[in-house]
Parts: structure tokens; sequence; C-alpha cells
């Protein structure tokens, strides 16, 4: 794939960018400041058949793949807003299209697609386990019709502005598995129906303006048709939907690190102090080249993974590398167009700030950096596992 000369990918930049266009700077600097949701550009998203882009066209979607959602949630960031208020509905769809039954997918899928429902939160993380999710403590127990769910997870997005979550339960106690991969299973929740009834949120204040909460479940029911695929296998599944979930990740870094190197460059050419521009100083100049190459290498990677994801081939290794190299690279950029700004890039008005926390995200989440190398020692170069 050469995406810069394909007509399909092209169109989609374009389409993207008209919308976004409609949702300038002061938009997102005043939600942002106000710490709320950006509500009418999530609908005006959704209005657009963008966020079903991967959803089948049988159940009312596009039937994209993974290369052109990449592109979307890239163009969302290089035009100054941010994909996390909306990617959740991309990754988390995935396991309900490749684990539901055929009546969960055809029930679901459309109201998805046409944005009666949001499926923009999975719950994973426990505040005990981070990120060894088999030693997970939340437990589904099947008594009669019904599941009852009981424990705490941390850090899941968006509850508030989500119809339906992805959720991961113990079905099976860890001391009863031979793997300990093994008895672990995943549920749709209703949230309309679960919260106030089994179901307690608790928001955490965070220095992005990024909603995620705590959980709490308390004898939470749950119907036996919230089961998504067989019990037990949830963890698999739901290792086969982050390799989606971290290539978009990379997408979504790269365009944050093109808008730093492109505000940085334009500041640059235009400030002048001691009777020139700063960016004819090879001390301004230099990180903000070093800044692209980095951008385009890390692009390069998250090429390959889609190509890998939409082939069917396993993308393990590629949305791992994609991830960690995008993620680097975005944060490179963001300190060059930080320091290039000066006293300026600490000015909201500038916006540099503003997207100089979302991007420090990706460090850390969805999976830190540090997990990634370990990916890497253990299943490419065959060292020793270290956890």
């Amino acid at each position: 794939m050469n995406p810069n000369d394909n007509e399909e990918l092209n169109a989609i930049r374009e389409g993207v960018r008209a919308l976004c266009a409609e949702f300038d700077a002061a938009y997102w600097r005043k939600v942002d400041e106000e710490k709320g949701f950006p509500e009418t550009f999530v609908k005006a998203l959704t209005d657009a058949g963008w966020l079903s882009a991967m959803i089948p066209e049988e159940y009312g979607g596009s039937g994209l793949g993974l290369a052109e959602a990449s592109v979307i949630l890239e163009e969302v960031n290089r035009c100054g807003g941010n994909s996390g208020t909306v990617h959740g509905q991309m990754y988390n769809m995935f396991t309900l299209l490749r684990h539901g039954s055929e009546a969960q997918k055809r029930f679901y899928l459309p109201r998805l697609a046409s944005g009666e429902l949001r499926l923009q939160s999975m719950a994973v993380t426990e505040p005990t386990t981070g990120t060894d999710t088999t030693k997970i403590k939340t437990t589904a127990i099947k008594r009669g019709d019904e599941y009852v769910i009981n424990g705490q997870k941390v850090w899941i997005s968006r509850v508030q502005h989500s119809d339906l979550m992805i959720l991961l339960a113990r079905t099976t106690p860890l001391a009863e598995v031979k793997k300990k991969s093994e008895g672990m299973s995943i549920f749709l929740v209703d949230l309309r129906e679960a919260i106030g009834n089994g179901l307690t949120v608790q928001p955490i204040a965070n220095m992005v303006n990024h909603e995620t909460n705590e959980l709490f479940f308390d004898n939470l029911q749950l119907p036996l048709d919230s089961l998504i695929g067989e019990e037990g296998k949830g963890f698999k599944y739901i290792l086969d939907g982050l390799n989606a979930e971290r290539t978009l990740i990379a997408a979504e870094c790269i365009g944050d690190g093109r808008w730093f190197i492109e505000k940085a460059s334009a500041y640059a050419r235009d400030r002048v102090v001691f009777g020139r521009p700063i960016g004819q100083n090879q001390g301004v100049q230099f990180p903000i080249a070093q800044a692209h190459i980095e951008i385009e290498a890390a692009d390069l990677m998250r090429w390959r993974a889609c190509e890998e994801y939409d082939s069917g081939v396993n993308a393990g290794a590629s949305a791992n590398m994609a991830k960690y190299l995008a993620a680097k690279a975005s944060w490179e950029a963001a300190n060059a167009c930080l320091q290039t700004h000066g006293g300026f890039g600490f000015a909201c008005e500038y916006d540099v700030e503003r997207k100089f926390r979302e991007t420090r995200l990706y460090q850390v989440a969805p999976i830190s950096t540090n997990l990634i190398l370990s990916y890497v020692a253990e299943h490419l170069l065959e060292l020793p596992r270290s956890f």
C-alpha cells in the first residue's frame, strides 16, 4: 500500500478534514477548559458515518478496513481535535463483530452504525492488577438464568457517554484453570440498565480532559445472552481486539505528531528574534526535523500493521511496534513544539499545552511502553519472559 497515492484514503482525509473544520481550536479549547465532552463533535462524526467505518455493510456500516479507520482518527488529531473521545467505538466494536453471535450482531451493529447506540467503553483494568490481566478479581457467577457480577474496575473511559460496555470478568476461579489466561469471559453490559442497579460509577479527575472512571459491581445481574462468544475464552477475545486498538492509537499519535510539527514549523518561520526568523537557527530547526523523521518512520510501521490486520495475518508484533514508535515520536514532537514556542507554548490560546497533555497519555495507555518492550523481547527476540 502507498497511502500517499491511494485515492480512497485521500478522499477519507478530505472528508474528515472538512468535518473537523467546523470544530476549530476555540471549540476544543472551550471543551478542555470546561472539562466537558465534545458531544456536538461526536454526533457530527457519527451522523457522517465515520465511526461506523469498520462495521460491515450488511449491518449498516461502510465495510472498510483498519487502514481506513486509522486515517479517520489520525485526521481528527491532525486537525487539532482529540480522537480519545471517539476511538472506543471503533476498537470496542471489534470484539462484538468478531466473536458475538449472529443475533447479537444483527441487533446491536445496525444501531451502533446509525448512532442509536454507543459502545465507547471497555472494562478490563483493575486497581490491584493493572496490566496483569490474568489476575483480575471481578467475578461473573452463573445463577439460574443470569450472571451475577461482583468486583471493581478502574480507568474505564467514556461510561457517561456510552450505552453499552464490554466487560471482562472471571467465570472460573484462577485456581481451577490449567492456564492462567483461561476462565475469563466477556459480556456486553447495557449501562442504561446497570448503573444504579448493581453498578456504581465514580469519575476520576486527571491531568487530561479524558473522561474516565472507577467502577464498582455489587451483585449486578446480567442475562445469559449478554455473554459474548464462549465462556472462558474472554482473554483471547480481548487480545484479538487489542491489535486493532494499538494500531488505531498509533494513528492518533501520528496525527498529533503532524499537528505539532506543522504548528512548530509555522511559528518558527514567523517568529522573528534578533532580526531573523528563529527557524533559521539550527538549534530550532533540528528538533523539528528530527520529530518529522521519527513520525514518518512510525507511520510506515502503522501501515504494516494495518496491512497485516486487514489481510488476516497476526498483527501483534507490528501493532505493538507501531504504537511504541508513534507514541514516542508524538511525544518528541510535542516537546519540540513546546520548546519552539518558548513561553507562548504554555499559553492556552496557542493550544500547544492542551495537545502536549493529550499526547503524553499514550506513553502510558492503553499499554505502557515497558510492556511493549517486554513483548518484543519475549516474542521476537526469544528472550526469557520477564514477568
